[in-house]
């Protein structure tokens, strides 16, 4: 954890004269973008936008923790308009951190659901993302599935891999356990979960399905998007991998099944909040929604977007209705209860 902190610094400084030499003198038609999102999931939206509007766009990719770091740093001197990022935990984090600003925009309001945004309009969602189980195909009946309190049942001893619980998908899905069934049936659940783990906790949710797919493990939890990317891969491995696998909803009689968004808020001292505004307006527009759908694989925030044809082929299901900004107030008890029950 140490390591992981110093070389998040490092990175923050040695990055501090790079982001301002490429942001720090440009014209007054642009916005300035840190982005945690990958520069090929966001190029498609960029370009339409800045062909729309003439504003160009000064994008610098990274990690999102870094970025808010750097935000913290360069205070209302920063050179960023909007921050960019996934999973709500970071947007809750920024926000924390009194980094965004709060915006008047009726588009925005109209446009996203509440549950996908903040009571006071400074974060939003702009892309769905289910967090469901995923199984082998060969080795596992579907009937025996049922929900994420299930996979601490002693059936599935040796069988589950996952990754690391400081990955904040995982930490967001403990947060909205703990909302929904409390904090000590959650800790329970952990306890559980990690007897039955064939395999330390290791690599990001491909690597999850890879090892479904290799015989590693039988089952997991993983974002949707990342195996609808993997099937519609070049990768030929990645590909097979994917097609030995399937998705399972669970919860679908309880609270539904966890999501989580990506999303954005506009940076304090903001030198071009016109622009930040019309860029997160655009954002939410059913055009740029489909972009978020049919080339990232997501979900929409909006209920005219249907789901690519590979994520509808993972079948419809029923969503925990949950405020997603009520999970500011569990995030640091995830971490806490992890590391107590030993989920590395």
């Amino acid at each position: 954890m140490l390591k992981k902190h110093i070389f998040l610094w490092l990175f923050v400084l040695v990055s501090f004269a790079f982001t301002s030499y490429l942001l720090g003198d440009k014209t007054n038609n642009e916005l300035n973008i840190y982005s945690g999102r990958k520069l090929s999931l966001i190029e498609p939206l960029i370009k339409k936008f800045e062909n729309e509007t003439n504003i160009k766009i000064n994008l610098i990719t990274g990690k999102s923790d870094a970025f808010i770091e750097r935000l913290k740093l360069e205070g209302i001197n920063s050179p960023a308009d909007i921050l960019l990022t996934t999973d709500v935990a970071r947007l809750l984090r920024a926000k924390e951190n009194n980094l965004f600003q709060s915006i008047n925009s009726s588009i925005l309001i109209k446009n996203i659901p509440k549950k996908y945004r903040s009571k006071n309009n400074d974060w939003f969602g702009f892309s769905v993302r289910a967090r469901p189980i995923v199984y082998s195909k060969t080795r596992v009946d579907k009937k025996e599935l049922s929900t994420y309190e299930d996979l601490s049942n002693i059936k599935w001893n040796n069988r589950i891999c996952m990754r690391s619980s400081n990955n904040v998908y995982n930490q967001s899905l403990i947060a909205s356990m703990i909302i929904n069934v409390g904090i000590k049936r959650t800790e329970e659940w952990i306890e559980g979960l990690v007897k039955n783990f064939s395999r330390k906790p290791f690599g990001g949710d491909r690597d999850q399905i890879r090892a479904i797919a290799s015989g590693e493990c039988d089952i997991s939890i993983i974002n949707t998007y990342y195996l609808a990317n993997m099937l519609n891969s070049k990768n030929k491995s990645d590909k097979k991998a994917a097609e030995k696998v399937s998705i399972f909803w669970p919860n679908q009689e309880t609270n539904g099944t966890h999501v989580n968004i990506s999303g954005a808020g506009i940076v304090k001292g903001s030198k071009n909040l016109y622009n930040a505004i019309k860029f997160l307006e655009f954002l939410s527009t059913k055009e740029s929604q489909e972009i978020y759908t049919q080339k990232i694989h997501e979900y929409s925030i909006r209920k005219d977007v249907l789901p690519s044809t590979t994520v509808s082929n993972f079948g419809s299901f029923n969503a925990d209705n949950l405020e997603l900004e009520k999970l500011s107030s569990k995030m640091k008890q995830p971490i806490y209860l992890a590391s107590k029950k030993k989920w590395r």
